[in-house]
């Protein structure tokens, strides 16, 4: 196997451990406003995917979500991430492998700068490791699934997208992988990552087992 050029990574649940925080919120304010979902419906349905989109899909299926909603969960988000995110367990020793093997990496995610700002800057290490190819898709004119936000980023970093890999845990993510023409990995933690094999992208289970699987 040929190992890839450039690795990209999303963020929150690839990097850093902040979904579980995004859940529990989401649910709470679907429920406020009219649309009362379990916490697998909202993680199937809603994670991974740009807060306007998250937005729209709500009202759609019956949350009467004020107009300045996604202003006003941002604000409740980025005081709740500022308390702290973990780790993903293993990132560090996957970067590690990387920068042995002198292959790049980025990170392409549909969150603001301003999050990834909390989320990664509470491991200054981690984001002196990104600085420079940390990307957004509120800088391009749509978010995952769209693939602008991966092509974008192997763009810049003078890559090919036939020798990137993606590394991403939502259905939107791992589309938008896919759509971009890169090898997309899935990655669950949790189950068998059937979700993300449906659109395309091979399941990868633990970070400690990415060097492995790209060739290293």
């Amino acid at each position: 196997m040929t190992p890839p050029k450039l690795v990209i990574f999303d963020c929150d649940g690839v990097l850093v451990d902040s979904e579980p925080t995004t859940l529990t919120l989401l649910r709470n304010e679907f429920e406020y406003y009219g649309l009362p979902l379990t916490a697998a419906e909202v993680d199937r349905d809603y994670i991974g995917v740009a807060m306007a989109d998250i937005a729209v899909k709500a009202r759609a299926n019956g949350a009467t979500l004020p107009e300045d909603w996604v202003v006003s969960i941002y604000a409740k988000m980025f005081e709740r991430l500022r308390k702290g995110v973990p780790l993903i367990a293993g990132i560090e020793a996957a970067l590690d492998a990387l920068d042995a093997a002198g292959i790049p990496y980025a990170v392409g995610s549909n969150g603001p700068m301003a999050k990834m700002d909390i989320t990664l800057g509470a491991h200054p290490a981690l984001l002196e490791r990104l600085k420079g190819r940390i990307f957004s898709a509120h800088d391009c004119k749509a978010g995952k699934p769209d693939p602008e936000l991966f092509l974008k980023a192997a763009a810049f970093m003078n890559v090919a997208p036939e020798a990137c890999v993606v590394v991403d845990d939502s259905v939107a993510g791992a589309t938008a992988g896919v759509r971009a023409g890169m090898r997309t990995l899935g990655f669950d933690t949790q189950g068998d990552g059937a979700h993300l094999i449906a659109v395309g992208a091979e399941h990868l289970s633990h970070m400690d087992d990415l060097p492995a699987r790209i060739g290293l």
